[in-house]
Order: C-alpha cells, then structure tokens, then sequence
C-alpha cells in the first residue's frame, strides 16, 4: 500500500476508485491497511475510497485531541474539494467521524461507525499501555479480535514499538483522556445524520451494549451485528462487513 500514499502539504493519504467519497478513518493503533477489505470492495462499487494518515502521534502535545483531530478531517475534506463526504471510523476513527459530524454536519452525507469510542470510558483501554513486557502486549493485542490468530506478529510488534516509544506513548495517554472528555452521550440525540452501527457481537474493547447506547440516542442509525467478531470488524470479516455496509448504503440511497 506504501507506492499509493499521496502527499500533498500536510495531508498525506491513499485515494482508491470514482465515485461518492468515502473518508475512512483508523483508530489509535491501526494503520491504514486495517481496511484493506474496504479498498478492496468499495471502489468496484462507485465509490472513492479516502484513507487519511491522522496526525495521531505528530502534532504538538497541546493540539493532540479529538477535537483537533476532527477539524483536520474536516481541512482535509475542504482540500480535497468535497461538498459533502460519508465518513467510516474505527475505534478512535469512529469517535473523531462522530465529533467531526457534530462540529461540521453539512459536510457529512452520512457516518459509519464500528467499534467506536465516544460513549465507553474505558474504550482506550483501562491498564493500557504497560511498556516493556511483550507478553502483556500480546494479550492486549489478541483480545481485540474474537479470533487471537487475526493479531499477527507484525500487528503486535507495531503495537509494541508503539507504546515503548515515549513520544507516541504520551501522546496515547493525552488521546484518551481526550476521548473521556469528550464524552457524545448529550451531543447524538441532535445528531441527525443518517448512521450505520457495525458491530462485533464479541467486542470486548467497546461491549455490544455500547452499540445499543449508540442506536438508541442517535436519531437516524441502523444497527447490525456481525457474530464471532471483536472490536474490528472490517479486518476480522471483511466480506461479512462489506455486504452490510454496501446493501446500507443502496437503502439509504447513498
């Protein structure tokens, strides 16, 4: 995926397909390729796949928020020239997709939101991150996923270099206490835009009950559930998600 990044100012990203912009937007620790079922599917299906690298771990420690992170969205949504984009968030990525569409609603079509924080306190992990033992790491690692097998080495090696580097690991902590703070429990019920909950029935990061929090104080979401399923669904069952999402979209007319 490296050959496909554009850089352009401040904004570096991948641009996949024609067709109606789909932003995706990666967690904490997920990279780009977490969505590669997405970059797959959907540009066969008209549409414009847009992954932007988030400034997670490289603005200044003061601007490293949820809310900063939202208006870098919203920067590059403007920049791209899009009126209007659907937006699709992971974890943290469904949190900053949420914010962005409180603070900026006219540019947002519609939202997707998958194993999002935003509503669960402990979303970011209560004794995470412990640097150093590997082991523990692993364990975290494996129990993002219903099946502990979908944390390769290589995703565990990168959640490990990531939490014992100081900078990236401070910046962690600053996200998620960001991430309690901004708390959406009283700003969803004014949120009217149309909303699509995928969610593992097996998430033990953000529970199934957070997804029943989310449908019942958004105004205009569906929700659907994907069994044998953790806290990333697109990467655990790609074509299962795919299909949801897909066949939502045409509903909704998207």
């Amino acid at each position: 995926m490296a050959n496909q990044i554009h850089e352009e100012g401040k904004f570096k990203y991948i641009e996949l397909g024609e067709g109606t912009p789909v932003v995706v937007l990666h967690g904490l620790m997920g990279g780009l390729s977490n969505f590669d079922g997405v970059t797959d599917f959907f540009p066969e299906k008209g549409y414009k796949i847009l992954i932007p690298e988030l400034p997670i771990y490289s603005m200044s420690l003061l601007k490293t928020n949820v809310k900063n992170f939202a208006k870098y969205v919203s920067e590059f949504i403007d920049h791209k020239g899009f009126e209007e984009v659907i937006l699709l968030g992971n974890s943290l990525g469904g949190h900053i997709g949420l914010l962005c569409t409180k603070l900026y609603p006219e540019k947002v079509k519609a939202l997707v939101i998958t194993g999002s924080s935003g509503l669960y306190e402990s979303a970011m992990g209560e004794s995470y991150p412990k640097r150093g033992d590997y082991e523990y790491i692993q364990k975290k690692a494996e129990n993002v996923f219903y099946d502990p097998a979908v944390a390769t080495k290589e995703i565990v090696d990168e959640v490990y270099a990531s939490v014992n580097d100081r900078n990236k690991l401070i910046r962690t902590l600053a996200i998620a206490k960001s991430a309690i703070r901004h708390n959406m429990a009283k700003d969803l019920p004014k949120m009217e835009t149309p909303t699509c909950i995928i969610w593992g029935k097996n998430d033990n990061v953000t529970p199934p009950e957070v997804a029943t929090e989310f449908d019942e104080l958004l105004p205009d979401s569906d929700l659907y559930w994907i069994d044998k399923c953790g806290h990333a669904a697109m990467m655990e069952h790609p074509d299962e998600f795919n299909k949801l999402l897909y066949a939502w979209l045409q509903k909704r007319n998207l």
